[in-house]
């Protein structure tokens, strides 16, 4: 695929970009510029009114960009945020919604991710099994994970609300992550061992693997090649840092394990547990901080049920 077409695809399909409403990029210095202008080109080429802002970049996942940012935000139909850090769970991208704009955020995006993998996928069909996965998780009490390298967790989720996402932000206050794939829920309570191998978010690809232990919904213990380096990151944010944030479930079987977390997280039969701010997507914790780990080979139990989430992986684009 493409810049140019994956572009069109995400301004035309994936927010759905009608001429004459307003389409805001957010970037920075340290992502492509190519990518940034591609996404000006489509909207400009929907007959959208196109602005461009690039600021300087965040230290960190999960911390709010500058208030003028903030403001055109509010006041935008769409948002594209191609940026190295994510904004995805800041006040401004939530505050954003709650006005109606139609936001997706692409953190860590580079030309590879844009043109390949798992912006490549078949999202009509990737909807579909998300609804059946989202049917079966809707409603459960209990979600168990265990890996063979160890990973032994229970969360609870009761009455708690799993939310998806397909790459379809076509209605007003919608939000995704592009490329998208991943069904997620932010989790009552969570207690056990957590082994986390695929990746970690500030991290990138690990060659050994960290494992956390939770206690009461919080992370207690990090041990581990580079487990230091992660906890580092989480107690410069504060306390809250080391809640247990989130649950995901990657459903995209064209994306990869590339050390990008926005990917990442999307391949199909993954896991992803999440530290950190939850306050965006049903949580009660709000801390400038949102961490992933991928934990590959999981078995997952649903209220006792296999859900098989190995069937999800695989290859399926569309054409070029």
């Amino acid at each position: 695929m493409t810049l140019k077409k994956s572009a069109d695809m995400i301004i035309r399909t994936c927010m759905g970009a009608k001429p004459g409403e307003s389409v805001l990029i957010v970037t920075d210095k340290c992502t492509d510029e190519r990518i940034a202008q591609a996404f000006f080109d489509a909207a400009v080429d929907a007959d959208c009114e196109a602005l461009l802002l690039t600021m300087k970049p965040r230290t960190q996942h999960g911390e709010e960009p500058p208030l003028v940012v903030a403001e055109a935000m509010r006041s935008a139909d769409v948002i594209l945020a191609p940026t190295s850090k994510s904004i995805t769970h800041t006040k401004a991208r939530q505050n954003a919604c709650k006005m109606g704009a139609r936001a997706a955020t692409l953190p860590g995006i580079t030309m590879d991710m844009m043109t390949s993998g798992g912006m490549t996928a078949d999202y009509g069909k990737m909807g579909a099994v998300a609804k059946e996965v989202f049917e079966a998780l809707d409603g459960a009490q209990e979600i168990r994970v265990t890996t063979e390298l160890g990973t032994d967790v229970v969360f609870d989720v009761e009455g708690c609300e799993w939310k998806d996402d397909t790459g379809n932000c076509t209605v007003p206050g919608s939000m995704s992550n592009l490329p998208a794939g991943e069904l997620f829920v932010a989790p009552a309570n969570v207690n056990g061992i957590v082994v986390i191998d695929g990746a970690m978010g500030g991290l990138g690809l690990l060659d050994k693997p960290i494992v956390i232990e939770v206690e009461n919904g919080n992370a207690v213990r990090f041990s581990g090649k580079r487990a230091d380096d992660l906890k580092t990151i989480i107690d410069r944010a504060g306390p809250d840092a080391r809640n247990v944030a989130e649950l995901g479930i990657g459903i995209n079987p064209a994306a990869r394990l590339i050390g990008v977390i926005l990917e990442d997280e999307k391949v199909g039969g993954t896991v992803h547990m999440a530290l950190g701010d939850n306050s965006t997507f049903g949580g009660n914790v709000s801390v400038e901080l949102h961490l992933d780990g991928i934990i590959t080979g999981p078995k997952v139990y649903v209220d006792g049920v296999d859900l098989r989430v190995e069937r999800l992986a695989g290859s399926s684009s569309v054409d070029d």
